[in-house]
């Protein structure tokens, strides 16, 4: 029996069982409401470990892991950024989202964020065109994720895994809209925090406990690498760390984040839930880096710093224990797609045509996370690029966009004007600048956009001028 027949039949049994997810769930999906946000009646260990994996996506295993590998200590900045974005999030965000949505009866993040008035129809087109637009790179990050994986264990070609992986994401999804992507995303996001604990641990005792590794890293990294600031020093280094924290400024931001909060049951489960919140990303973050750097001793001259994971897990385990890891990278890679389909569906569909009946609304629905999957599944076979990088552009992208907004929006009404020069100016300054050259930690291009968009919504709360 080979290594590829071993992970291939755990992959099967386990799509397999995606898959039925979606059908059992396409019994409960019977109008709009519940194909987007679950009817309003999520439990705490679901929306906790579903919202936790669909941010995660494939960037949270291959990606820090490989950041960790190549940057070496400055890499852990990403722990704190991350992990300060979850806390915030589910202490100040969740229970202020979920009473405002149960005010409006709000759907969809777009429907909080563009209120009544003569703006709101602005706002919703523009609100769509940021979230298809970003997420179409974000998805297709995935995309090329499951394709590098794939790659790295089968003799498959990368283009034939894409195309693989886009059919079965856009199966489960097709049938059971937000139930099937909930409780999948729940299986998946347990599977990866399980990864996150075996695979580090392993590879702390193989290189021989923490001691051995501080050693190691300083036989294997330059002095830039075993810096805290990597190449940075003076003020560089003070924008190289903000730039860095300032990947958490997008986490409020997330609509397939948010649209968890939003379909929680009660208080009780938001409370319950938080905890859950909050521990998932230490233990994935934090394995992760610790992985990344491990790696570093065991596997010196990877090729692919983003296909670390696969080379220390083959190096570590039975074939049975890499399928099950290579089902968590996949795991990875679909709770974030398949989330992102759905905001990005509920764009096309229903913030925009909420006149239609609620037959027509679903078959449109199910219709615009087809063609987001086909434009995504495009962009990974023809335009490919670093997860890691892309990713990051995606999330700074919708973050800059919506959470200076949302923030200020939860503590008081602001003027329609504002909402869209809020949003406006959060998303297209993040756009420009992607395309500049890069500064230390990225941040002109994390914080500046948050900044103006969080300025102007503040400007504009309606009590100023009461």
């Amino acid at each position: 029996m080979t290594r590829e027949f071993v992970i291939l039949t755990t992959l099967l049994v386990y799509k397999l069982l995606l898959i039925g997810i979606g059908l059992w769930a396409s019994k409960r999906t019977k109008s709009t409401e519940d194909f987007f946000i679950g009817g309003k009646t999520l439990g705490p260990w679901v929306a906790a470990i579903s919202s936790s994996a669909s941010a995660s996506s494939a960037w949270s295993l291959l990606g820090v892991s490989g950041a960790a590998y190549t940057m070496g200590y400055s890499a852990i900045w990403l722990f704190p950024a991350v992990v300060g974005g979850y806390i915030f999030n589910w202490f100040w965000l969740a229970p202020k989202v979920y009473k405002l949505s149960i005010k409006t009866n709000a759907v969809t993040l777009t429907e909080l964020l563009a209120g009544k008035g003569s703006w709101a129809k602005p706002i919703v087109w523009l609100c769509s065109f940021a979230i298809i637009f970003s997420f179409s790179f974000y998805i297709a990050a995935q995309f090329q994720a499951a394709g590098g994986t794939f790659a790295s264990s089968f003799n498959m070609d990368a283009s034939q895994a894409i195309i693989l992986g886009t059919l079965i994401i856009l199966i489960y999804t097709l049938l059971g809209g937000f139930w099937a992507v909930s409780v999948t995303d729940t299986l998946q996001g347990s599977l990866m925090a399980l990864t996150a604990i075996v695979l580090p641990t392993a590879a702390v005792i193989q290189v021989g406990g923490f001691s051995e590794i501080y050693s190691g890293l300083h036989t294997q990294f330059t002095p830039q690498q075993l810096s805290f600031t990597g190449v940075h020093s003076g003020w560089m280094a003070f924008a190289f760390v903000l730039g860095m924290l300032g990947i958490g400024l997008g986490n409020p931001g997330q609509p397939h984040v948010i649209n968890r909060f939003m379909a929680l049951k009660d208080k009780q489960s938001i409370k319950t839930a938080t905890y859950i919140g909050i521990g998932w990303p230490v233990i994935v973050y934090g394995g992760m880096l610790i992985l990344g750097l491990c790696a570093r001793i065991l596997v010196p001259n990877a090729e692919n710093n983003e296909q670390i994971l696969f080379g220390v897990t083959a190096l570590l385990f039975h074939p049975v224990v890499a399928g099950i890891i290579i089902a968590a990278v996949l795991s990875a890679i679909m709770s974030t797609a398949d989330s992102q389909l759905l905001v990005a569906a509920s764009s096309l569909s229903y913030d925009i045509k909420k006149d239609l009946s609620a037959k027509a609304s679903l078959l449109l629905s199910r219709l615009a996370v087809f063609v987001m999957c086909v434009v995504s599944m495009l962009i990974a076979l023809y335009a490919p690029e670093a997860i890691f990088s892309r990713v990051l552009f995606a999330w700074a992208a919708i973050g800059s966009a919506f959470a200076p907004l949302l923030v200020v929006l939860l503590g008081t009404p602001i003027k329609g004007p504002y909402r869209f020069f809020a949003i406006f100016s959060g998303f297209t300054l993040t756009v420009y600048l992607s395309w500049q050259e890069n500064t230390p930690g990225d941040i002109v291009e994390r914080v500046l956009p948050f900044i103006l968009a969080f300025s102007i919504a503040y400007l504009g709360r309606e009590n100023v001028t009461r």
